[in-house]
């Protein structure tokens, strides 16, 4: 298999790739993942994408929009290494072998054990294989799918809104709205792209969320994840929750882990946390956090009411340093996101 060593034109085509996977569903157990396929002069001949379970994936999809043996001698540029199994759809790896393609490349290597290997298999075929052209710009775009994958459990994103000296509510617990609409907006869109929602029974009986997403008109957007409610407290008949259009799940919460597990088994493959604080805090402690997101409104409110709790830090020295993704501003308020630093080694 060939170094990444991408040349301007397959660069192109991976960036055309990357844009065309990113219009499939990021909510399902599937990556979205695109393919261009090229002639051996450069042209574009077809181009796929995965549109979730169940249905062709991009290289497929493709090849689909071809005539036969219109691939063969082709190069496909695919964002995602090709699999190497059989689930609801055939290999990839095998379909792009079928179809005569002479040159696969592809951005990231596949490391999830059920569909790895695909890379050597097509070198195996004859094919030539070049591996890691904008390796970086792809894992930045698939990073939640990665993550969950390389981990085998859903990525969690802690998200709360808080003043500036970091706290949720007023001192008479009033918390509506610390943040601005853009930033409520922006909340609601990046509920849409989860899998499912999480909060404490502790915010369920306090404020008796819908947890739906919804458009800033207040219209249900086309998906809406799971809602999970984890705490011992029983939630009432009557509770919102339990119309969630999306369906509605409880845990008592005393194991995280086996949570997580549950969610994935489901097909979920990104939690979004919106609270409270005691949740927040033991997925913090217990190293379940891949992303802390974070909008700040230029209020302050002093008192106690944090936005998480003890999380068994001594000393400065002790600290849970974080690698700041992005800062930017949205509306009146400051929207952070920040993600521990992960190393996964490749097979």
């Amino acid at each position: 298999m060939s170094d990444a060593s991408g040349t301007a034109p397959l660069e192109r085509a991976m960036a055309r790739a990357l844009e065309l996977g990113l219009r499939g569903p990021a909510w399902t157990r599937n990556p979205q993942v695109g393919c261009v396929l090229l002639g051996p002069d450069g042209s574009v001949l077809a181009e796929g994408w995965h549109r979730g379970a169940g249905t062709p994936h991009a290289e497929v999809d493709a090849l689909s929009k071809l005539p036969e043996g219109g691939a063969r001698g082709a190069t496909a540029v695919v964002t995602l290494e090709p699999c190497n199994h059989t689930g609801l759809t055939g290999p990839c790896s095998e379909a792009l072998i079928a179809a005569g393609v002479a040159r696969v490349v592809y951005a990231v290597p596949d490391l999830s054990p059920q569909a790895d290997g695909g890379a050597e298999r097509l070198a195996a075929a004859g094919v030539e294989v070049i591996g890691g052209v904008l390796r970086g710009l792809v894992e930045d775009a698939l990073v939640v799918w990665l993550t969950a994958s390389r981990l085998g459990r859903p990525f969690v994103t802690a998200k709360w809104a808080s003043s500036l000296d970091g706290r949720i509510a007023a001192a008479d617990g009033t918390s509506k709205w610390i943040t601005g609409p853009d930033a409520r907006t922006d909340v609601h869109l990046r509920r849409a792209q989860a899998g499912a929602i999480l909060v404490g029974t502790g915010t369920v009986l306090a404020d008796d969320p819908a947890l739906t997403a919804r458009t800033e008109a207040g219209d249900l957007l086309p998906h809406q994840p799971i809602a999970v409610a984890l705490g011992e407290r029983p939630i009432p008949e009557d509770a919102a929750v339990r119309r969630h259009p999306g369906g509605f799940r409880s845990f008592d919460g005393r194991d995280l882990g086996a949570v997580l597990a549950a969610l994935w088994d489901e097909g979920v493959r990104h939690v979004f946390v919106e609270g409270g604080p005691t949740l927040e805090s033991a997925l913090l402690r217990a190293g379940l956090v891949d992303e802390v997101l974070v909008y700040l409104a230029p209020v302050v409110l002093g008192g106690g009411r944090l936005a998480t709790g003890d999380l068994g830090i001594g000393s400065i020295a002790d600290a849970r340093h974080m690698e700041l993704v992005s800062a930017d501003t949205i509306g009146a308020d400051v929207r952070i996101v920040a993600r521990p630093r992960r190393e996964f080694e490749e097979d």
